[in-house]
Protein backbone atom coordinates (compact mmCIF):
# COMPACT_ATOMS: atom_id res chain seq x y z
CA UNK A 1 0.00 0.00 0.00
CA UNK A 2 1.06 3.65 -0.72
CA UNK A 3 -0.43 6.33 0.67
CA UNK A 4 -0.41 9.92 1.72
CA UNK A 5 0.21 11.44 5.24
CA UNK A 6 -3.76 13.33 5.14
CA UNK A 7 -5.10 9.95 4.25
CA UNK A 8 -3.26 8.12 6.73
CA UNK A 9 -4.23 10.33 9.32
CA UNK A 10 -7.59 10.76 8.28
CA UNK A 11 -7.84 6.91 8.31
CA UNK A 12 -6.56 7.07 12.23
CA UNK A 13 -8.62 10.40 12.94
CA UNK A 14 -5.44 12.29 13.55
CA UNK A 15 -4.61 16.03 12.83
CA UNK A 16 -1.35 16.54 10.46
CA UNK A 17 1.48 18.68 11.23
CA UNK A 18 3.48 19.66 8.17
CA UNK A 19 2.76 17.94 4.81
CA UNK A 20 -0.41 16.58 3.73
CA UNK A 21 0.81 15.61 0.58
CA UNK A 22 4.26 13.24 1.51
CA UNK A 23 3.82 9.84 0.26
CA UNK A 24 4.30 6.67 2.79
CA UNK A 25 5.15 3.66 1.65
CA UNK A 26 5.83 1.49 4.37
CA UNK A 27 5.56 1.35 8.59
CA UNK A 28 8.78 0.53 10.55
CA UNK A 29 10.58 1.37 14.32
CA UNK A 30 11.82 4.46 14.92
CA UNK A 31 15.07 3.86 14.74
CA UNK A 32 14.40 1.89 11.16
CA UNK A 33 12.25 4.07 9.10
CA UNK A 34 13.37 5.85 6.13
CA UNK A 35 12.39 9.38 4.54
CA UNK A 36 9.44 7.15 2.64
CA UNK A 37 8.51 4.91 5.94
CA UNK A 38 5.77 6.28 9.06
CA UNK A 39 7.19 5.33 12.45
CA UNK A 40 5.61 6.57 16.07
CA UNK A 41 7.36 8.16 19.10
CA UNK A 42 6.95 5.44 22.15
CA UNK A 43 5.36 7.46 25.18
CA UNK A 44 8.90 6.17 26.93
CA UNK A 45 11.07 7.88 24.22
CA UNK A 46 12.54 11.35 25.03
CA UNK A 47 11.74 13.63 22.51
CA UNK A 48 15.40 14.42 21.46
CA UNK A 49 15.72 11.16 20.16
CA UNK A 50 13.43 12.17 16.91
CA UNK A 51 16.16 14.44 15.46
CA UNK A 52 18.52 11.98 14.84
CA UNK A 53 15.96 9.50 13.18
CA UNK A 54 15.32 9.53 9.10
CA UNK A 55 11.45 8.93 9.06
CA UNK A 56 9.59 11.60 7.85
CA UNK A 57 6.24 10.97 9.40
CA UNK A 58 6.05 10.29 12.86
CA UNK A 59 2.92 10.00 14.55
CA UNK A 60 2.76 10.98 17.85
CA UNK A 61 0.17 11.68 21.01
CA UNK A 62 -1.46 13.98 21.38
CA UNK A 63 -0.67 14.45 25.11
CA UNK A 64 3.43 15.15 23.97
CA UNK A 65 2.27 17.70 21.28
CA UNK A 66 3.53 20.47 22.96
CA UNK A 67 6.85 18.97 22.99
CA UNK A 68 7.26 19.10 19.28
CA UNK A 69 9.45 21.99 18.88
CA UNK A 70 10.02 24.24 15.74
CA UNK A 71 13.22 22.51 14.69
CA UNK A 72 11.00 19.18 14.90
CA UNK A 73 8.23 20.52 13.11
CA UNK A 74 10.46 22.09 9.88
CA UNK A 75 12.13 18.46 9.94
CA UNK A 76 9.54 16.00 10.29
CA UNK A 77 5.37 15.93 9.66
CA UNK A 78 3.88 15.18 12.46
CA UNK A 79 0.35 12.96 13.07
CA UNK A 80 -1.58 13.45 16.18
CA UNK A 81 -3.14 10.74 17.53
CA UNK A 82 -4.66 10.09 20.78
CA UNK A 83 -2.16 7.19 21.60
CA UNK A 84 0.73 6.66 19.41
CA UNK A 85 1.42 3.15 19.80
CA UNK A 86 -2.54 2.71 19.05
CA UNK A 87 -1.92 4.40 16.19
CA UNK A 88 1.19 2.83 14.74
CA UNK A 89 -0.45 -0.90 14.91
CA UNK A 90 -3.25 0.63 12.59
CA UNK A 91 -1.09 2.51 10.47
CA UNK A 92 1.14 -1.13 10.18
CA UNK A 93 -1.88 -3.24 9.59
CA UNK A 94 -2.78 -0.97 6.81
CA UNK A 95 0.66 -1.90 4.60
CA UNK A 96 1.14 -5.81 5.73
CA UNK A 97 -2.24 -7.15 5.33
CA UNK A 98 -2.51 -10.30 6.93
CA UNK A 99 -2.69 -13.91 5.01
CA UNK A 100 -5.82 -14.72 4.19
CA UNK A 101 -7.76 -18.13 6.39
CA UNK A 102 -7.55 -21.29 4.25
CA UNK A 103 -10.18 -23.05 3.66
CA UNK A 104 -9.00 -26.39 2.76
CA UNK A 105 -11.99 -27.88 5.15
CA UNK A 106 -10.78 -31.74 5.96
CA UNK A 107 -7.76 -33.10 4.52
CA UNK A 108 -7.96 -36.80 3.10
CA UNK A 109 -4.59 -37.05 4.58
CA UNK A 110 -5.76 -35.91 8.19
CA UNK A 111 -6.98 -38.68 10.62
CA UNK A 112 -10.75 -38.07 11.79
CA UNK A 113 -12.58 -40.49 13.93
CA UNK A 114 -16.32 -41.40 13.05
CA UNK A 115 -17.53 -40.24 16.37
CA UNK A 116 -16.00 -36.59 16.41
CA UNK A 117 -17.89 -34.19 15.78
CA UNK A 118 -17.22 -30.67 13.49
CA UNK A 119 -18.66 -27.53 13.43
CA UNK A 120 -19.08 -25.10 10.21
CA UNK A 121 -16.27 -24.17 8.33
CA UNK A 122 -13.15 -25.90 10.16
CA UNK A 123 -9.86 -26.30 8.73
CA UNK A 124 -8.31 -29.52 9.34
CA UNK A 125 -4.78 -29.88 7.62
CA UNK A 126 -2.89 -32.69 6.88
CA UNK A 127 -1.43 -34.84 9.03
CA UNK A 128 -3.68 -33.65 12.07
CA UNK A 129 -5.32 -36.48 14.43
CA UNK A 130 -8.78 -36.44 16.16
CA UNK A 131 -9.72 -38.94 18.53
CA UNK A 132 -13.05 -40.30 19.72
CA UNK A 133 -15.55 -38.14 20.48
CA UNK A 134 -13.47 -35.23 20.02
CA UNK A 135 -15.88 -32.24 19.91
CA UNK A 136 -14.78 -28.97 17.14
CA UNK A 137 -16.68 -26.07 17.18
CA UNK A 138 -17.05 -23.59 14.22
CA UNK A 139 -14.34 -21.69 12.41
CA UNK A 140 -11.47 -23.82 14.23
CA UNK A 141 -8.24 -24.23 12.53
CA UNK A 142 -6.45 -27.58 13.17
CA UNK A 143 -2.88 -27.72 11.75
CA UNK A 144 -0.63 -30.13 10.30
CA UNK A 145 0.50 -32.67 12.99
CA UNK A 146 -1.71 -31.30 15.67
CA UNK A 147 -3.00 -34.34 18.17
CA UNK A 148 -6.68 -33.74 19.75
CA UNK A 149 -6.84 -36.89 22.20
CA UNK A 150 -10.46 -38.85 22.72
CA UNK A 151 -13.26 -36.94 24.70
CA UNK A 152 -11.52 -33.38 23.45
CA UNK A 153 -13.77 -30.10 23.09
CA UNK A 154 -12.78 -27.03 21.35
CA UNK A 155 -15.20 -24.24 20.73
CA UNK A 156 -15.56 -21.61 17.74
CA UNK A 157 -12.21 -19.70 16.24
CA UNK A 158 -10.11 -21.91 18.05
CA UNK A 159 -6.72 -22.26 16.10
CA UNK A 160 -4.19 -25.09 17.25
CA UNK A 161 -0.90 -24.74 15.13
CA UNK A 162 1.44 -27.37 14.16
CA UNK A 163 2.21 -30.06 16.41
CA UNK A 164 0.42 -29.13 19.47
CA UNK A 165 -0.57 -31.91 21.39
CA UNK A 166 -3.80 -31.90 23.82
CA UNK A 167 -4.79 -34.76 25.67
CA UNK A 168 -7.43 -36.31 26.49
CA UNK A 169 -10.82 -34.97 27.92
CA UNK A 170 -9.21 -31.23 27.54
CA UNK A 171 -12.16 -28.88 27.46
CA UNK A 172 -11.16 -25.18 25.71
CA UNK A 173 -12.77 -22.60 25.24
CA UNK A 174 -13.83 -20.05 22.00
CA UNK A 175 -11.12 -18.03 20.06
CA UNK A 176 -8.40 -19.63 22.07
CA UNK A 177 -4.56 -19.87 20.06
CA UNK A 178 -2.42 -22.43 21.26
CA UNK A 179 1.07 -22.23 19.16
CA UNK A 180 3.23 -24.70 17.66
CA UNK A 181 4.84 -27.25 19.92
CA UNK A 182 2.40 -27.01 22.95
CA UNK A 183 1.30 -29.10 25.21
CA UNK A 184 -2.22 -29.66 26.97
CA UNK A 185 -3.12 -32.12 29.38
CA UNK A 186 -0.01 -33.95 30.52
CA UNK A 187 0.41 -36.03 33.57
CA UNK A 188 1.31 -33.74 36.12
CA UNK A 189 4.81 -34.32 37.90
CA UNK A 190 3.05 -36.08 41.10
CA UNK A 191 4.87 -39.22 42.85
CA UNK A 192 5.24 -40.80 46.27
CA UNK A 193 8.60 -42.12 47.03
CA UNK A 194 8.51 -45.77 48.66
CA UNK A 195 10.66 -48.09 49.60
CA UNK A 196 13.79 -46.77 47.82
CA UNK A 197 11.65 -45.93 44.65
CA UNK A 198 9.29 -43.63 42.77
CA UNK A 199 5.41 -44.34 42.90
CA UNK A 200 3.28 -42.97 40.49
CA UNK A 201 0.23 -40.83 41.50
CA UNK A 202 -2.64 -41.49 38.82
CA UNK A 203 -3.44 -37.87 37.03
CA UNK A 204 -7.08 -38.50 36.78
CA UNK A 205 -8.47 -34.80 36.30
CA UNK A 206 -8.30 -32.59 33.31
CA UNK A 207 -7.41 -28.82 31.76
CA UNK A 208 -10.01 -26.27 31.46
CA UNK A 209 -8.63 -23.12 29.39
CA UNK A 210 -11.68 -20.83 28.88
CA UNK A 211 -11.92 -18.35 26.17
CA UNK A 212 -9.68 -15.65 24.56
CA UNK A 213 -6.65 -17.38 26.08
CA UNK A 214 -3.39 -17.72 24.15
CA UNK A 215 -0.79 -20.04 24.58
CA UNK A 216 3.39 -19.49 23.46
CA UNK A 217 5.15 -22.34 21.48
CA UNK A 218 6.73 -25.08 23.40
CA UNK A 219 4.74 -24.38 26.72
CA UNK A 220 2.97 -27.16 28.95
CA UNK A 221 0.01 -27.23 31.11
CA UNK A 222 -0.45 -30.32 32.96
CA UNK A 223 -3.91 -31.70 33.99
CA UNK A 224 -5.05 -32.22 37.42
CA UNK A 225 -4.45 -34.49 39.84
CA UNK A 226 -7.92 -34.79 40.27
CA UNK A 227 -10.43 -31.77 38.97
CA UNK A 228 -8.77 -29.35 36.30
CA UNK A 229 -6.21 -27.11 36.02
CA UNK A 230 -7.64 -24.21 35.11
CA UNK A 231 -6.57 -20.97 32.78
CA UNK A 232 -9.16 -18.48 32.91
CA UNK A 233 -10.36 -16.13 30.14
CA UNK A 234 -8.17 -13.60 28.68
CA UNK A 235 -5.12 -14.97 30.05
CA UNK A 236 -1.95 -14.88 27.95
CA UNK A 237 1.24 -17.15 28.20
CA UNK A 238 4.59 -16.89 26.13
CA UNK A 239 6.59 -19.39 25.37
CA UNK A 240 8.20 -22.01 26.94
CA UNK A 241 5.57 -21.46 29.77
CA UNK A 242 5.43 -24.25 32.78
CA UNK A 243 1.82 -24.52 34.52
CA UNK A 244 1.97 -27.60 36.65
CA UNK A 245 -1.02 -29.68 37.74
CA UNK A 246 -4.26 -28.38 39.36
CA UNK A 247 -2.88 -24.94 39.21
CA UNK A 248 -5.76 -21.82 38.81
CA UNK A 249 -4.83 -18.99 36.88
CA UNK A 250 -7.20 -15.76 37.00
CA UNK A 251 -7.96 -13.97 34.09
CA UNK A 252 -6.23 -11.56 31.77
CA UNK A 253 -2.51 -12.91 33.56
CA UNK A 254 0.58 -12.59 31.16
CA UNK A 255 3.31 -14.56 31.80
CA UNK A 256 6.67 -14.35 30.07
CA UNK A 257 9.05 -16.91 28.69
CA UNK A 258 10.08 -19.49 30.88
CA UNK A 259 7.75 -18.55 33.83
CA UNK A 260 7.39 -21.97 36.20
CA UNK A 261 4.33 -22.38 38.17
CA UNK A 262 4.39 -25.29 40.62
CA UNK A 263 1.42 -27.69 41.31
CA UNK A 264 -1.62 -26.50 43.19
CA UNK A 265 -0.57 -23.11 43.40
CA UNK A 266 -2.95 -19.94 41.86
CA UNK A 267 -3.45 -16.62 41.19
CA UNK A 268 -5.82 -13.58 40.80
CA UNK A 269 -6.98 -11.43 37.75
CA UNK A 270 -4.29 -9.45 36.12
CA UNK A 271 -1.25 -11.07 37.52
CA UNK A 272 2.21 -10.54 35.57
CA UNK A 273 5.12 -12.78 35.48
CA UNK A 274 8.73 -11.45 34.00
CA UNK A 275 10.52 -14.11 32.29
CA UNK A 276 11.85 -17.47 34.44
CA UNK A 277 9.97 -15.89 37.31
CA UNK A 278 9.42 -19.15 39.41
CA UNK A 279 6.33 -19.68 41.70
CA UNK A 280 6.66 -22.56 44.57
CA UNK A 281 3.86 -25.07 45.04
CA UNK A 282 0.08 -24.44 47.52
CA UNK A 283 1.42 -20.55 46.91
CA UNK A 284 -1.26 -17.79 45.84
CA UNK A 285 -0.17 -14.53 43.89
CA UNK A 286 -2.77 -11.87 44.48
CA UNK A 287 -4.85 -9.80 41.70
CA UNK A 288 -2.84 -7.17 40.38
CA UNK A 289 0.58 -8.50 41.72
CA UNK A 290 3.55 -8.49 39.59
CA UNK A 291 6.64 -10.80 39.91
CA UNK A 292 9.59 -9.44 38.36
CA UNK A 293 11.86 -11.47 36.32
CA UNK A 294 13.96 -14.22 37.80
CA UNK A 295 12.27 -13.89 41.00
CA UNK A 296 11.56 -17.07 43.22
CA UNK A 297 8.48 -17.48 45.06
CA UNK A 298 7.78 -19.25 48.22
CA UNK A 299 5.49 -17.27 50.14
CA UNK A 300 1.74 -15.86 48.96
CA UNK A 301 2.23 -12.28 47.17
CA UNK A 302 -0.72 -10.00 48.13
CA UNK A 303 -2.83 -8.57 45.93
CA UNK A 304 -1.58 -5.61 43.88
CA UNK A 305 2.12 -5.83 45.51
CA UNK A 306 5.11 -6.21 42.89
CA UNK A 307 8.03 -8.80 44.45
CA UNK A 308 11.40 -9.35 42.88
CA UNK A 309 14.67 -10.87 44.10
CA UNK A 310 15.22 -14.86 45.23
CA UNK A 311 13.74 -15.67 47.40
CA UNK A 312 11.91 -13.07 46.54
CA UNK A 313 10.56 -10.12 48.53
CA UNK A 314 8.77 -6.70 47.79
CA UNK A 315 10.51 -4.65 45.74
CA UNK A 316 11.16 -1.79 48.10
CA UNK A 317 12.72 -4.51 50.29
CA UNK A 318 14.88 -6.05 47.57
CA UNK A 319 15.91 -2.68 46.08
CA UNK A 320 17.43 -2.05 49.75
CA UNK A 321 18.88 -5.17 49.85
CA UNK A 322 21.03 -4.40 46.09
CA UNK A 323 22.11 -1.63 47.38
CA UNK A 324 23.38 -2.52 50.44
CA UNK A 325 25.15 -5.20 48.55
CA UNK A 326 26.11 -3.17 46.33
CA UNK A 327 28.33 -1.28 49.07
CA UNK A 328 29.94 -4.05 50.41
CA UNK A 329 33.15 -3.69 48.79
CA UNK A 330 33.33 -0.08 50.40
CA UNK A 331 32.15 -1.68 53.32
CA UNK A 332 34.55 -4.21 53.88
CA UNK A 333 37.69 -2.00 53.38
CA UNK A 334 35.94 -0.31 55.98
CA UNK A 335 35.79 -2.69 58.24
CA UNK A 336 39.36 -4.06 57.68
CA UNK A 337 40.30 0.01 58.50
CA UNK A 338 38.67 -0.58 61.89
CA UNK A 339 39.76 -3.90 62.68
CA UNK A 340 43.62 -2.56 62.21
CA UNK A 341 42.38 0.58 64.83
CA UNK A 342 40.79 -1.62 67.30
CA UNK A 343 43.95 -3.75 67.43
CA UNK A 344 46.11 -0.99 67.98
CA UNK A 345 44.27 0.82 70.40
CA UNK A 346 43.97 -2.68 72.37
CA UNK A 347 47.53 -2.93 72.02
CA UNK A 348 48.23 0.85 73.62
CA UNK A 349 46.06 0.43 76.32
CA UNK A 350 47.29 -3.32 76.88
CA UNK A 351 50.58 -1.72 77.31
CA UNK A 352 49.21 1.29 79.20
CA UNK A 353 48.24 -0.67 82.18
CA UNK A 354 51.19 -2.70 82.15
CA UNK A 355 53.23 0.38 82.70
CA UNK A 356 50.71 1.57 85.71
CA UNK A 357 51.28 -1.81 87.15
CA UNK A 358 54.58 -1.93 87.18
CA UNK A 359 54.68 1.96 88.56
CA UNK A 360 52.52 0.48 91.31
Amino acid sequence: MDATVGALAASLGGEVIGDLDRAIENALALSKAGPDCVTFLADEVKIQEVSDVSAATIIVSRSRQEELTDELREKHTFIVVDDALDGFIEAARQFRSDRPRSAIGISPQAVVSESASLGEGVNIFPGAFLGEDVVIGSGCDIYPGAFIGDGTTLGDDVTIHANVAVYFDVTIGNRVIIHAGAVIGADGFGYRFRDGRFEKIPQQGTVEIHDDVEIGANATIDRGMIGPTIIAEGTKIDNLVMIAHNCEIGKHNAFASQVGIAGSSSTGDYVRAGGQAGVGDHLHIGTGASLAASSGHHKDVPDGETWAGAPARRIDETIKIMMTQNKLPEMRSSLRALQKQVARLSTEIDQRNANQTEAA
